[in-house]
């Protein structure tokens, strides 16, 4: 009865989950997860590759069902649990995934007028039509504002948060006009919840603001309006109307309404914790700290470390950013990722579908694949299937398979999609420290590292270093947990409350020398097809890729 707990909220690309969490050391007590129930596995598609949107109410219902379910389990697996012991709420979310509110901070697709229209529905982090609108806030930064994109990486993207709403501006102008102003998904949950949604009571997290939206307090905030009335006099005007300070995750949003007390179950006046994004709560739910690079592997993947406020940090060219305090409030918080790794393992298995269903599960392929050596498919394939998010920051580049015969089968093909993104998070790897940001070791989590022992061999036996797994599997939602209980009061700050709530598994994927060797060969192959394509002008010749690919699976099948 003296227990306390805290409730981490997930909201990802295809469903939401809630988590219930014993404060004192972390142990997973209920989990809870409700698929979305608009568009394609909660995914509103259309005839453009690039849109992909959310229809907020299912953020709303998918609070209310996954949180009562989550504390009906507890009640059932914990005597005596009672949910007023749930001290306060965290919140992660996807992003950038900004939506169109009105004067009241409720969603313009929850109105009738709306409720159809996808453009006044969620921008879902990976929905790229900006493409066009990315392009031109970089090279307008670049001429004036070159600070704002130092921040960044370099080059703005269209996963982001002004590319949205320009397009928005562009495409539909009838939901830009009638938006009062656009929030992220990281920031309007907890303004739900709390009744905070109004612009005077409304809280902006840092997290979002940083990273996707050019924030920083060493110019203002937002990009000024000057810059931004030079895309467009609206965006200017939309200036004025966003928060004029965001926050980190060790500040309260809010309290729980009665409301959502009604709906929840959970006892009204406990505090939600400003969000942030699933990769960087993931990262705290992996136990972050200096050194450490946490590896959030999906659909897609985000690389996650921080570096402490009183050390100089250089800006990295290709990050999605480097923010004051959107991890660890006492850190910057550097994002790296991958526009796609199981997304492409996925296209193979579900669009060509390769021997059948039986032999062409994620499951047999990874069996098969697992008993191939290092080179001998004499395969190699690019992994930008989504484009590429880090260190090229370009969306329009596509995937690549190189090497094939007449007898290449499903299996090699598939071992070489997830050498492709080894390679991919190595050079991600690459980039940190050849700008001084030191990687002592690598956590990982996710379904994929969770489940697939094969791509955590692979990424060891890329990389050179071992690969270790984070105890939870839900390490998200439990990150969000991890602020609650920080703003709750029952941890004193974030490097007791992870010591407390966090850890690994036991067992440590360790690369294979021989492998190793072999990888570095392809890995040079590969950074070769990467400049080659990614980047203009490239001088160089590829004639003897081909070859050396052979030769390499001559060696190795010999």
């Amino acid at each position: 009865m003296h227990s306390k707990y805290t409730i981490g909220l997930d909201y990802g690309t295809n469903s939401v989950r809630a988590l219930v969490v014993d404060t004192a050391d972390g142990r997973e007590v209920a989990t809870s997860v409700w698929n979305y129930e608009y568009g394609e596995a909660g995914v509103i598609l259309a005839r453009d590759p690039n849109l992909a949107r959310q229809h907020p109410a299912d953020y709303i219902k998918g609070t209310e069902v996954s949180v009562r379910r989550a504390l009906a389990e507890a009640k059932k697996k914990l005597r005596g649990f009672k949910p007023e012991q749930v001290v306060g709420i965290g919140v992660d979310t996807t992003g950038s995934t900004p939506l169109p509110v009105d004067e009241r901070g409720e969603p313009l697709a929850l109105t009738r007028r709306f409720a159809k229209n996808p453009a006044a529905m969620a921008w879902l982090w990976k929905d790229h039509t900006g493409v066009a609108e990315a392009a031109e806030i970089t090279e307008l930064a670049k001429k004036i504002r070159p600070q704002y994109l130092a921040q960044c990486g370099g080059t703005y993207s269209s996963e982001w948060f002004f590319s949205k709403i320009l397009h928005c501006l562009r495409t539909a102008p009838e939901v830009f006009d009638a938006a009062a102003s656009w929030m992220e998904l990281a920031d309007y949950i907890p303004a739900a919840l709390t009744g905070t949604q109004a612009s005077e009571k409304f809280t902006a997290g840092i997290c979002a603001a940083g990273h996707k939206a050019m924030y920083s307090e060493r110019w203002g905030g937002y990009p000024d309006s000057e810059f931004l009335s030079q895309l467009s006099p609206k965006l200017g005007a939309l200036r004025a109307r966003l928060c004029a300070k965001a926050r980190d995750i060790s500040t309260i949003a809010g309290e729980l309404t009665v409301a959502w007390a009604t709906r929840t179950g959970l006892r009204e006046g406990i505090p939600v914790a400003v969000g942030a994004f699933d990769a960087h709560l993931g990262a705290i739910g992996a136990g972050i700290a200096p050194g450490t690079l946490v590896k959030i592997i999906g659909t897609s993947t985000c690389d996650i470390a921080v570096w402490p406020l009183t050390e100089k940090l250089a800006d990295i060219p290709g990050l999605c950013g480097s923010v004051r305090g959107s991890v660890l409030p006492d850190c910057y918080g550097l994002e790296a990722g991958q526009s796609a790794v199981g997304d492409i393992f996925n296209w193979f298995v579900n669009y060509i579908k390769p021997g059948g269903a039986k032999a062409g599960s994620h499951e047999a392929l990874s069996k098969a694949a697992g008993r191939l050596r290092a080179g001998e498919s004499g395969l190699l394939a690019l992994d930008w299937n989504n484009g590429n998010r880090t260190v090229l920051v370009d969306q329009r580049l596509t995937g690549l398979l190189l090497g094939q015969t007449l007898y290449t089968t499903p299996p090699e093909i598939y071992r070489a999609l997830i050498e492709a993104t080894a390679f991919g998070a190595l050079t991600i790897i690459n980039r940190f420290e050849e700008y001084g940001v030191r990687i002592g070791q690598v956590v990982n989590c996710g379904g994929i590292a969770e489940k697939n022992p094969l791509v955590m061999q692979i990424y060891a036996d890329v990389t050179g270093r071992p690969m270790k797994v984070s105890r939870s599997a839900q390490t998200c939602a439990l990150g969000a947990a991890v602020a609650a209980a920080v703003v709750a009061g029952v941890h004193r700050d974030f490097a007791s409350a992870i010591g407390a709530m966090t850890g690994l598994k036991g067992r440590v994927f360790k690369p294979d020398p021989a492998a190793h060797g072999v990888y570095r060969d392809l890995y040079a192959l590969y950074s070769l097809l990467h400049d080659a394509f990614g980047k203009a002008p490239w001088q160089g010749g590829l004639h003897g890729v081909m070859k050396q690919l052979i030769d390499l699976r001559h060696h190795a099948r010999a």
